[in-house]
């Protein structure tokens, strides 16, 4: 684990598809946030699920973050002190990990369904996902080995009944009862794949990061991370969670929108048209004029970036280019 001596933020994209305007305000900020103190950024790449994750969509993520302006001290195909950035090479982290949960928590294995979830009458959660009751929990150790030889079980972690507070650098104090709020969560899925909360608490530190900037869909998983750092002696970073992009009618802008996709964006903007954009958008300038992105540093500040979900124009939604 690297020694924490200096400011050091990161982007960490998924590469199941071309980055959007989402992906692309993200980096922008996260970047911006590391560089005016003086830290160092790196690039690591999600890809846990190689199923979805391609490593073309990698490729061209680096490309579309370069022809941004957007560059990275670490990570990626560059590599660096701190790798593998690719959490797919991981496995083993991830694994070592887990054994010290074992030793410092209770996991259990799930043999729980998608389907067996939703069918339950447990409540939902903000994000759609199910409180998860502890059923599994309960099973005697012959109920789980006849339950293991039809399928293989995903690993839980069982939470306590406590709160886990932080305050976020942008929108300021946030707690969550694991036990009412969370439930028990996977750290390792029936497919082998092991989940994100494990995995990003594990890279996190040791690739040194002090700065943690994404999206307020992720906020509400920050206490399970903060939880499994405080198992496994970790250090935990400062968290900054922007607001979301959505359209008139406040749908959240997905990959699904070919026309907000880095291929589309790059066909209509210079780097610097794009960038004044994202800076308009962010409260870093009054009007979306262009900008190159290394001007921005100097002068970004998380005050004024707004804290509810952010309205994209039409004209940028629809233009073929902007005038």
């Amino acid at each position: 684990m690297r020694e924490r001596t200096d400011v050091c933020g990161r982007f960490a994209p998924s590469p199941s598809g071309r980055m959007h305007l989402g992906n692309v305000f993200c980096a922008v900020l996260a970047w911006l946030s590391a560089r005016s103190r003086g830290g160092r950024f790196l690039l690591r790449i999600e890809d846990l699920d190689v199923r979805r994750c391609k490593p073309e969509h990698a490729r061209l993520l680096e490309e579309d973050l370069a022809w941004l302006g957007l560059d990275w001290d670490e990570g990626g195909r560059r590599g660096g002190p701190d790798g593998p950035y690719f959490q797919s090479e991981c496995s083993e982290l991830y694994a070592q990990a887990l054994q010290m949960l074992k030793e410092h928590a209770r996991v259990y294995p799930c043999f729980c369904s998608r389907a067996d979830l939703h069918a339950a009458s447990a409540p939902h959660l903000s994000d759609d996902a199910v409180l998860y009751g502890g059923r599994c929990a309960r099973l005697s150790p012959a109920e789980a080995d006849a339950l293991r030889r039809r399928r293989a079980p995903a690993l839980r972690i069982a939470v306590p009944e406590e709160s886990v507070s932080f305050t976020d650098g942008h929108l300021g104090h946030f707690s969550q009862n694991l036990a009412r709020e969370c439930g028990d969560f996977i750290l390792r899925r029936s497919d082998g794949i092991y989940a994100y909360q494990l995995a990003v608490a594990v890279d996190d530190a040791r690739m040194g990061v002090t700065q943690v900037v994404r999206g307020q869909d992720l906020l509400s998983s920050t206490p399970r991370q903060i939880f499994l750092q405080r198992l496994l002696g970790l250090p935990t970073p400062e968290y900054y969670h922007l607001p979301l992009l959505v359209n008139a009618e406040g749908v959240r802008l997905s990959k699904r929108e070919k026309s907000l996709d880095m291929g589309a964006l790059r066909a209509r903007f210079t780097p610097a048209e794009l960038t004044g954009w994202l800076a308009f958008l962010a409260g870093q300038q009054p009007a979306p004029e262009p900008v190159p992105l290394r001007s921005l540093a100097a002068c970004f500040s998380w005050e004024k970036v707004p804290r509810r979900d952010i309205t994209v124009p039409a004209r940028l939604l629809n233009e073929e280019r902007a005038e």
